[in-house]
């Protein structure tokens, strides 16, 4: 499906985002198990240093994002889930102290990539990185070189658990455990997801700018887990830069990654979508690419695989893009914790009466409808894309590792109508299901129907249903409910 993309920030470079006052980090910010606190209130922490952590295999630690002082214990609300969530507070010492980083894991302690030539900034600090194309020379060190073939993979596993790190691309699923299959499950092919397909978000697409280095090194320490026999990276045509520049560096580099360009279409990003686009494999219904010998990886989630590896750094910043009704959009490195407000501020606030620019959501973040113009009414937030991001009244939540985007808006309500049987839900459905029944089945509570006749398990929410809905239906919500409801009656048995 052809939307507007509305790339607002696409050739914006990163900015660090100044480092906040203070930090709320929840101790629940993946799929699969919460963590337990392992500091107190009152204790000083160090940047870096796990302050949360669990024994349960599916879980990611947490770590601290400034250096400072533990000041308090607090409830946020999980968006996706609308759960409450514990979070612990860190207030500033000013100093952005960093626990020791342990590059012990390479025996020679260097990096994937050796830059040649002018060293400025190439793989050394993470912030006041964002400074446009990279101008380095690259080469790819001898496997020899830098260690990565005498590395035993589950030594790699461990640093990539202890880093904390997750899926990037929205999933938050443990990387982790991603990168350990059952052992049934033979991985044939890796495809890196650079498509980065909902409107707004260009966080991907910067990375891939100005990391590209980093990227590509973290796929290489994926296919010394996996030993996959091949690896693809699929990119969107409209992120021609990106395309031309990470085949530059595969060439000097000197790997054998091979780049798919995709027509520019929503959701081209969803891993099921790229597994029978690039591969023609079909992912089982309630199935996953794991299934079928694939396995899909962000390109953020590689840049943070390589600066675990052979940085020894734990994953507390990401880049975030702030965009819509604010003054200046921007793409923003910001530490993980940071309230949204912080972000919103940095970008000169919200931008009152824009017009011709900004979306109305339909239904609370999921299928917004991207041909109106912003009226002068209410401001939403939104995190994530207006096809699968949350809505957020909050402006004092913080930043999660899940957070790509911070979507400002100024929206309306719409009224929700009867189905008028367009059929146009069933057109643009990528999964091929039949939206107009999952709604149906589950305003009846008839569950079970949505499940074993319509196969809610193979819905992944993008929200396409939704968009083109002329009676402004909230089908995504409709399905959640649905699917939620499903999961308690699991739990209950």
């Amino acid at each position: 499906m052809k939307v507007p993309e509305n790339k607002l920030t696409a050739k914006s470079p990163i900015e660090p985002l100044p480092l906040p006052e203070k930090v709320i980090i929840p101790l629940h910010q993946n799929i699969g198990a919460p963590c337990n606190a392992v500091v107190k209130r009152g204790e000083k922490v160090l940047t870096g240093q796990k302050i949360g952590d669990s024994e349960k295999f599916v879980n990611a630690p947490v770590h601290a994002t400034i250096s400072g002082e533990i000041t308090a214990t607090t409830t946020v609300i999980n968006p996706p889930t609308g759960k409450p969530v514990t979070a612990l507070v860190i207030t500033s010492d000013g100093a952005d102290r960093w626990v020791e980083l342990d590059k012990s894991l390479v025996s020679s302690q260097q990096s994937a990539v050796k830059p040649v030539g002018n060293q400025q900034s190439a793989v050394g600090s993470q912030r006041g990185r964002g400074r446009g194309l990279s101008t380095i020379d690259y080469r790819l060190s001898t496997e020899e070189d830098y260690g990565l073939s005498a590395l035993d993979s589950r030594l790699v596993l461990d640093r990539i658990r202890a880093a904390g790190l997750v899926g990037l691309g929205g999933a938050i699923f443990p990387t982790h455990v991603k990168l350990s299959p059952p052992r049934d499950k033979k991985i044939d092919t890796v495809i890196l997801n650079g498509c980065e397909c909902e409107p707004y978000i260009t966080s991907d697409h910067r990375v891939m700018l100005e990391y590209g280095e980093q990227v590509l090194s973290g796929l290489n320490i994926i296919k010394k887990v996996l030993s996959p026999d091949n690896i693809y990276i699929a990119i969107e045509d409209n992120k021609a830069d990106a395309i031309d520049h990470l085949g530059k560096l595969i060439v000097a580099m000197g790997f054998d990654f091979k780049i798919i360009p995709l027509k520019s279409k929503y959701p081209m990003g969803a891993e099921k979508i790229l597994t029978k686009l690039v591969l023609g494999r079909e992912v089982p219904i309630g199935g996953l690419p794991l299934d079928v010998g694939v396995v899909v990886h962000n390109v953020s989630t590689t840049k943070a695989i390589h600066d675990a590896v052979f940085e020894g750094r734990p994953f507390v910043e990401r880049v975030v893009t702030v965009t819509g009704a604010v003054k200046n959009p921007k793409n923003l490195l910001v530490r993980l914790g940071t309230p949204l407000r912080s972000l919103i501020d940095y970008c000169g606030g919200i931008q009152s009466g824009v017009r011709g620019q900004g979306s109305v959501c339909r239904d609370r973040g999921a299928g917004a409808d991207l041909r109106s113009p912003i009226p002068d009414s209410s401001t939403e937030v939104i995190l994530g894309g207006p096809f699968m991001g949350i809505s957020q009244p909050d402006l004092d939540f913080p930043v999660t590792k899940g957070t790509n985007c911070v979507l400002v808006k100024e929206g309306r309500r719409v009224k929700e109508q009867d189905c008028i049987s367009c059929g146009r839900c069933l057109e643009v459905c990528p999964m091929h299901l039949v939206p107009t029944m999952l709604v149906r089945n589950a305003r009846a509570s008839r569950y079970d129907d949505c499940k074993k006749t319509y196969y809610i398990d193979n819905c992944f929410e993008c929200g396409a249903c939704a968009y083109t809905c002329p009676a402004s239906i909230p089908i995504v919500q409709y399905i959640k409910v649905a699917k939620s409801e499903l999961i308690k009656r699991v739990i209950s048995e």
